[in-house]
């Protein structure tokens, strides 16, 4: 497979999330497009990050799910929709 890439793309996920008093977002169980859910044993990071494999502007949460990291995407709403935003991951 010299000389072809790997095309990396956004997999929205439906996330459960819970919120702080001071109102942050923490997302606690991801839900597989398959339907299978994983709980997120902790969120290791969060900061404003671009999703350099699969394109798009957000948050990124560097999470921990049944032992191994891996990056956790929210793509905020434009303001027009009633949408505050999505939750993806990267997938090739």
């Amino acid at each position: 497979m010299t000389g072809q890439t790997k095309r990396t793309a956004k997999v929205y996920v439906d996330v459960l999330v819970g919120f702080d008093k001071a109102g942050s977002m923490k997302p606690m169980r991801l839900v597989w497009e398959d339907g299978e859910a994983y709980d997120i044993d902790r969120v290791l990071d969060v900061r404003p990050a671009a999703a350099m494999k699969a394109g798009g502007q957000g948050d990124r949460y560097t999470i921990r799910v049944r032992g191994r990291e891996s990056f956790l995407f929210f793509e905020r709403g434009t303001g027009v929709e009633s949408v505050l935003g999505r939750w993806f991951v990267e997938r090739r």
